[in-house]
């Protein structure tokens, strides 16, 4: 039996929200891996504008989580940046309370 080459057009696109959302777990992650590094280099010693990049960045994770959710529920799209924005804003906001809860009971 030959294989039929068989192709399926279509006219999905990613969502603009879902890129975006991806765009800022991105941005959150650069962010919180640098002030950890920056942290671990000064042995603990960091000054309050580490304290604000976390907070900036925990800001970043929430909006990108909406972000996802919303662009998750557009009809007739791809849905890859949407679940890769999600995970990542997750990601970003279960390391920061991982970083929260060791510093308020280390």
């Amino acid at each position: 039996m030959a294989k039929k080459n068989s192709f399926m057009f279509t006219n999905k696109e990613h969502t603009k929200k879902g890129i975006m959302a991806t765009i800022l777990g991105v941005i959150s992650l650069v962010t919180l891996a640098y002030m950890v590094l920056m942290s671990y280099q000064r042995a603990g010693d960091v000054p309050l504008q580490y304290g604000a990049a976390a907070l900036l960045s925990m800001i970043f994770a929430f909006v990108g989580i909406v972000l996802g959710v919303v662009s998750k529920s557009e009809r007739d799209k791809f849905y890859l940046f949407s679940y890769l924005g999600i995970g990542l804003n997750v990601l970003v906001l279960a390391v920061l309370s991982i970083i929260l809860y060791a510093g308020a009971y280390a």
